[in-house]
């Protein structure tokens, strides 16, 4: 229960107080504002990485301008003085309906990465879903965040047995929900990367789950044992025809880069075939788009965790998710990095929300920048919601304390929100507090 002054207050406060001395602060307290500046301040590719969705990027249009189409409704003289931001969330009590959403290759934005992101949710005690294509082992964030909740993407791999080896490490870092990812079982086409050539997995970034992992070790030596056997020499074949392409300044980074991913010194990496090796072994394991309802089954006979499937935009895909016996839905369009001309989030979820009833929490991620916007998506029927990009953003342009910002932005925001609309608990919050304007 937050006090007389809530955190929005306190949060103002904070800033106008730091203000008397000359003090702003680190980072844009508006999200338009903090993409500007994160994108004078990152390079080209980090920034491309981060912002870019797929095709024309019609789905990230959609996706804000499903929060455009509607409208709180304030209500007055109503006692808000004191309210309750906080919700009930597979056992935990949470400081309001937010978590840190998944955003892989952090170490793109900034070098802490995962690191400085689960410090500041951990300060706050937001939950932050970890990665699977972190920059840092799940174990590290765990081993910063005390008891803080943190939850664990999953990207179903062509391994069934790395897919095992990470579900077990997540519940032995302490991860409270598993959230299996399904609408990135292939990368979607992405123009903005696409035109730089520049895939951060290939170079090694982003894959420090894999690489710390026992399994995916094991078939990276395996593959590189397979590539140093000599291969026969075809009938005819000249001595020197299988000319390899002269390297470049570029590539010579790129093997670099592959090398710091591996663990171990790095003098010792550059001479080793394992740092190329694991990257391959990625590329050809990342993802299965085989994956059908069947596989469910088999996860759910191999964790304790609730299991919660992310990128659910259908309501006949929600009821068939609580059949098959998951714990929950994420309505979700990968950010808009997965499929052009997709439905907005924010639109599927009132026909998700109705398809699930009181069966299960729905979450919603994609195209939520404010407080404001958590409290459209929750009055919608969202048990909460995940934040991507803003706090990415904030981690490019001051680490931990640009992270911590943004939170303690969208929370401020969100309970001043509430109380300005007459509400004192999220419980308050219905499709009646607001009004479709377009």
């Amino acid at each position: 229960m937050d006090s007389a002054t809530g955190t929005g207050r306190r949060r103002q406060d904070e800033v106008y107080r730091a203000g008397v001395y000359g003090h702003r602060p680190r980072v844009p307290t508006a999200a338009r504002a903090l993409q500007r500046r994160a994108r004078e301040r990152l390079s080209a590719r980090a920034y491309a990485y981060v912002a870019g969705g797929a095709g024309d990027e019609a789905t990230q249009r959609a996706n804000r301008a499903a929060f455009d189409r509607w409208a709180v409704v304030p209500r007055v003289l109503r006692d808000v003085s004191v309210r309750d931001t906080s919700v009930e969330l597979f056992g935990r009590r949470l400081p309001a309906p937010l978590l840190l959403g998944p955003v892989g290759a952090l170490e793109l934005v900034h070098p802490a990465a995962d690191l400085a992101v689960a410090r500041a949710a951990a300060g706050l005690g937001v939950p932050m879903v970890f990665s699977n294509q972190a920059s840092v082992p799940m174990e590290e964030c765990a081993a910063v965040m005390g008891s803080s909740p943190r939850w664990f993407q999953l990207y179903w791999s062509t391994s069934d047995e790395l897919v095992e080896s990470l579900v077990g490490r997540a519940e032995a870092s302490g991860c409270d929900v598993l959230v299996v990812t399904l609408d990135t079982t292939m990368l979607g086409w992405r123009p903005r990367d696409l035109d730089l050539g520049h895939l951060p997995f290939a170079l090694g970034k982003g894959i420090a789950q894999y690489t710390s992992d026992p399994v995916f070790r094991r078939l990276v030596e395996q593959r590189a044992a397979a590539s140093a056997a000599p291969a026969p020499a075809e009938p005819g074949a000249a001595a020197g025809r299988d000319r390899q392409p002269r390297p470049t300044v570029a590539a010579v980074r790129a093997l670099v880069g592959m090398a710091r991913a591996w663990p171990g010194p790095l003098l010792d990496n550059l001479r080793s075939p394992l740092p190329r090796a694991a990257v391959e072994t990625f590329l050809s394991i990342y993802s299965r788009p085989s994956i059908t309802w069947a596989d469910l089954a088999w996860l759910r006979a191999r964790t304790r965790l609730p299991i919660v499937l992310k990128g659910v935009l259908h309501p006949d895909d929600a009821r068939r998710a609580l059949d098959e016996g998951v714990d929950g839905v994420v309505v979700s369009t990968h950010g808009g990095r997965q499929v052009d001309r997709s439905i907005a989030a924010l639109d599927a979820l009132p026909d998700v929300v109705a398809a699930v009833g009181d069966r299960a929490p729905v979450l919603l991620d994609s195209g939520v920048r404010s407080g404001a916007d958590v409290l459209t998506a929750v009055a919608l029927g969202a048990r909460a919601v995940l934040l991507g990009r803003p706090f990415a953003w904030g981690l490019g342009l001051a680490g931990e304390d640009g992270v911590r910002q943004v939170l303690s932005d969208v929370l401020g925001e969100f309970d001043l929100t509430l109380g300005l609309s007459g509400h004192t608990t999220v419980g308050q919050l219905t499709p009646e507090v607001l009004r479709r304007v377009g």
